[in-house]
């Protein structure tokens, strides 16, 4: 029962659609990068970037190499989109994204994840048999079906995906609506919409709307009877993100997958024109690598599943100490502002400086840096080398205050701990990381 859920062959022209509109959106996305300054700002303009701790190998190429880097990405994804040198091109382009996902985290989106574990997911798939480059330079590669597996794999990282992003929206300052007004009033001046979005009932609409559409939309769309009324009720909800969010390829991605939830006959028919044959077959090809794709598939779905209840593990609120925040599917849920002062003091002696961070940050790593305790030890680690660099042996002190979704400001990095001193622990809390309110 099993071998026939999963290898079964069927119709694959919903992943031959899928592989042209990914491959284009992510080709806009390096080109995106490079025309709209996001890599200028983001790699090229500030002194040192923000990596991922553990990934400090991984660093933005001098000059204006990193727009070279891009470029580069981006020809992969059109490469992508045609199907020439299919399984090359995305590999290449899913271990350039990965690097530079990595690399930084003053721009961290958990959309960058996604799109880091879906390009790893689609090198593996068999997209490029048909309506490719590949296909037509090798015809012997041709197949107009696939293993079903391909399909579920890509639901079932969907249903995660959306699953628990539903589920981190269930704490107070979502479900009352305090922070979707807050996200609101930060629109007020926006083209056309902005008095609107400051309606009463909006953050209301926006908080209840957003937490059953990610609960409920895969299997709405994978009921025939709601498939229509939750594909139009998702068309909504991400172009609504994109107009007023502006978060990239994103929402158009998860358009893409819709497509998977449609009847592949009408797939094939509208979007390759009856071209490629359809498959109606019933036949069951069991690989010989049976046994490694189901040991893969639960090592995979396990990770998945885990990852995103890490900070459960932490001490505190992961809203507060940001330790389980990252990799997720926590969206949109907080916003957070604050202020960080460092202190320097050089060792055996009463020198105190007082950090001018200015000159070493961005504007956009100012921005982050304060609510960010992770980018608050990695900034006093640098502090330290910088100063050993000039044969002192100091003592970097922290000091600042955060306020969670407009509240009030509390203490968040005990000014008596050396940063420069601690260890960086993956898998437990830092003390030095005060409790939030009332813990």
């Amino acid at each position: 029962m099993l071998d026939r859920w999963l290898f079964k062959r069927v119709d694959n022209a919903a992943l031959v659609v899928f592989r042209v509109l990914f491959g284009l959106l992510i080709s806009i996305e390096a080109f995106g990068a490079i025309f709209s300054g996001w890599v200028r700002r983001t790699m090229i303009e500030p002194n040192f970037t923000f990596n991922f701790i553990g990934f400090e190998f991984l660093q933005p190429l001098p000059g204006n190499g990193m727009l070279w880097y891009y470029g580069v990405m981006g020809l992969f994804g059109i490469f992508v989109m045609l199907g020439f040198r299919y399984r090359v091109s995305m590999i290449c382009y899913g271990i350039m994204w990965a690097s530079v996902y990595l690399m930084q985290k003053s721009s961290y989106n958990n959309h960058y994840y996604l799109l880091m574990l879906l390009c790893f997911i689609m090198s593996l798939l068999p997209a490029h048999r048909w309506f490719s480059i590949d296909a037509w330079r090798h015809p012997e590669i041709r197949k107009i079906s696939m293993p079903r597996w391909v399909w579920l794999f890509i639901v079932v990282q969907l249903w995660i995906v959306y699953s628990y992003a539903s589920i981190a929206k269930l704490y107070p300052d979502w479900l009352d609506g305090s922070f979707p007004a807050m996200l609101m009033r930060s629109k007020a001046d926006y083209w056309l919409v902005g008095d609107f979005l400051q309606k009463w009932w909006i953050k209301y609409a926006i908080a209840y709307f957003g937490l059953f559409f990610d609960f409920l939309i895969i299997p709405l769309l994978l009921w025939r009877r709601t498939r229509v009324p939750a594909f139009l009720a998702a068309i909504f909800f991400h172009l609504f993100n994109s107009f007023i969010f502006h978060i990239g390829i994103f929402p158009y991605l998860s358009l893409a997958f819709c497509i998977f939830f449609f009847p592949v006959e009408k797939v094939n028919k509208v979007f390759l024109r009856g071209k490629k044959p359809f498959y109606d077959g019933d036949e069951v090809i069991v690989p010989s690598h049976r046994n490694f794709l189901l040991a893969f598939f639960g090592i995979w779905f396990t990770v998945q599943l885990c990852l995103p209840l890490r900070h459960w593990f932490f001490q505190d609120d992961v809203l507060w100490t940001e330790e389980g925040h990252r990799l997720s599917w926590r969206m949109m849920l907080r916003g957070k502002s604050g202020r960080v002062t460092f202190k320097v003091v050089e060792k055996g002696t009463q020198d105190t400086i007082i950090v001018d961070k200015d000159e070493y940050l961005s504007r956009k790593q100012l921005r982050a840096i304060p609510s960010k305790p992770d980018m608050i030890w990695q900034f006093a680690q640098r502090l330290k080398e910088e100063y050993a660099e000039k044969g002192m042996d100091v003592s970097v002190f922290a000091e600042g205050k955060v306020s969670v979704n407009g509240g009030d400001y509390h203490p968040l990095i005990d000014p008596k701990v050396d940063l420069a001193a601690e260890e960086w622990k993956q898998f437990s809390h830092h003390d030095w990381i005060l409790p939030s309110e009332g813990k």
